[in-house]
Parts: structure tokens; sequence; C-alpha cells
């Protein structure tokens, strides 16, 4: 049966895809498969801390888009999905993840308590500067790897960096990762699929099982997110012609010709006098 599956990437998809109490064995398919966890130390069931409710998270702003669990353990799972890297991402994160660790006790409480916690990043961009796109990032020894302080992990889904083909899938870590990035542009579940969390986040992405109300809200998101797209690309627009005109009033000033800076900024002469007249008019 052909279906027509949505962008993972929405915020309203990803909430109720990840964020689904009565489909929880979704999550728990995509932790253990990020964090490559095998028999004693798979998780077995999660509590959603903050679960999909269409009319409450449809207002919300689009640039953060996460969903928190917590293990039998009490280890505390924090997933987001970024489409674009805000300024200072990387000190947000380090003080998100610290901030949910230490509202886990009030003042005067044991430190024994504190249970960790575990940020699951999936970037639409590059992040880091290595080639993996799923490097996990912790507190060790810079010199020799020795992990002292173990409660803090940062795992980064970088999207981009992913380009595995559909037929060479075999790790059920690279069929997530390949979920997220490709299902929109899919028409059926893949042969390859046999993981049944895995196949449950295929039939939730299905928009065929969705309401309407759902499907406008997830209409009116992407409309949301290409706007917001639409001004960081307007605004690094106005930097690049701000910094061309600074460069050519400053050769300007140095005494080069019309025709040497039309050379070097590859613009017209006209475009270069008419620079130039604009500024000596103000």
């Amino acid at each position: 049966m052909v279906m027509q599956f949505v962008d993972i990437k929405n915020d309203i998809a990803f909430r109720k895809i990840f964020g689904n109490e009565n489909k929880k064995i979704i999550l728990i398919s995509f932790l253990n498969a990020v964090m490559k966890l095998k028999d004693s130390s798979r998780i077995v069931d999660v509590e959603i801390l903050n679960p999909y409710q269409l009319p409450i998270i449809k207002n919300l702003k689009a640039s953060i888009i996460d969903v928190k669990a917590k293990d039998k353990r009490g280890k505390t799972y924090i997933i987001e999905m970024q489409v674009a890297e805000p300024d200072g991402l990387d000190k947000r994160l380090l003080y998100y993840a610290s901030k949910e660790y230490s509202q886990q006790i009030e003042s005067g409480e044991l430190y024994t308590q504190l249970r960790p916690v575990i940020f699951i990043g999936i970037f639409d961009f590059h992040f880091t500067k290595g080639l993996k796109y799923l490097p996990h990032h912790a507190v060790c020894d810079v010199e020799d790897g020795e992990r002292i302080i173990k409660d803090m992990d940062f795992y980064f889904i970088e999207l981009p960096k992913f380009d595995t083909p559909l037929a060479n899938l075999t790790e059920i870590t690279d069929k997530w990762i390949y979920f997220i990035k490709e299902a929109e542009n899919l028409e059926v579940i893949p042969d390859n699929v046999d993981d049944e969390g895995l196949k449950a986040a295929y039939h939730g992405a299905n928009k065929h099982s969705w309401t309407k109300e759902e499907l406008d809200a997830y209409d009116y998101s992407a409309m949301r997110e290409q706007d917001e797209r639409g001004k960081i690309e307007l605004a690094e627009k106005k930097g690049e012609i701000k910094k061309e005109i600074e460069l050519i009033l400053e050769m300007d000033k140095e005494g080069f010709t019309i025709t040497q800076i039309a050379k070097v900024t590859k613009k017209t002469e006209t475009e270069i006098k008419q620079t130039i007249d604009d500024h000596h008019k103000r």
C-alpha cells in the first residue's frame, strides 16, 4: 500500500511520533538505537515527561523541539530537533542539560540522589568538525579519555553527514537516522525495517493515520518554519551586502579605480559608481 509520510523534522510530527504515550515502543527503540544499548543495559520502559498534546504544542515556537523522558533507573533523556543552528547553541545545550540535572534535588538533599541526564540532539546542519554523523561527547580527561564524571552525555545526530543509501542499511541506528532524514521522500516502509519500534514510527508518520486537525497544525508549522528560515536567509543576505559595501568604500578610500574595484567585487562599474555616489550623498 502506498503511503505518504510526514517530514519528521516538523515540530508537530516530531512530538507526535516520539512523544506518544500510547506508542512508547517508538521512543524506547530510538533511545536504545542511538546509544547502542544492549542486553541488560537496554531501556525497557520510559515515562514521557512532556507527552504530545496537540492543542498545547501547535502554538509553541518551532525553534526548539524537544521530548523529555525518564527510565526506570531515573535517567533523564532530552531529545531535541533543531532545523537551524542558533547563536550560542553549544552553551545553551550545556545550560539546558545542567539545569535538568540540578533540578532533580532540593537544597540540602544528598547529591547521591542525582541521576544521569542524556541529551540527544538531531541537527539538520553541521555542528561538530568531525566526519562522524553520530558523535558522542562527554566529560573526560583530555589526554587519556578517563571518565570520572559520568552523569552527563551528549549525542549529536548530524543529518547532513549521513548519506548511507537504503540498500546498505544494516544497523538499527542507521535505519533510525534514515527514517528521520528520508521518510518524507518514501512511499512505503522499507523492506529492511524489522524493528517493531521503528515500524511503529513509520506507521505514526503516515499522513493517512492523522486527523484533519493534526494535518492542519502540521501544515501551519511547516509554513512557520519556512518563515523562520526566510528571516535567517534575509539577515544573512543583508550582512553580506553590508560587508560588500564596506569593501567597496574602503577600496575607494585607498585609491583603487572603479575598474579595479569592479574586478575584485565582481560588480559592474555602474554598480560600483552608484554605491560610492550614494555614500557621498549621505
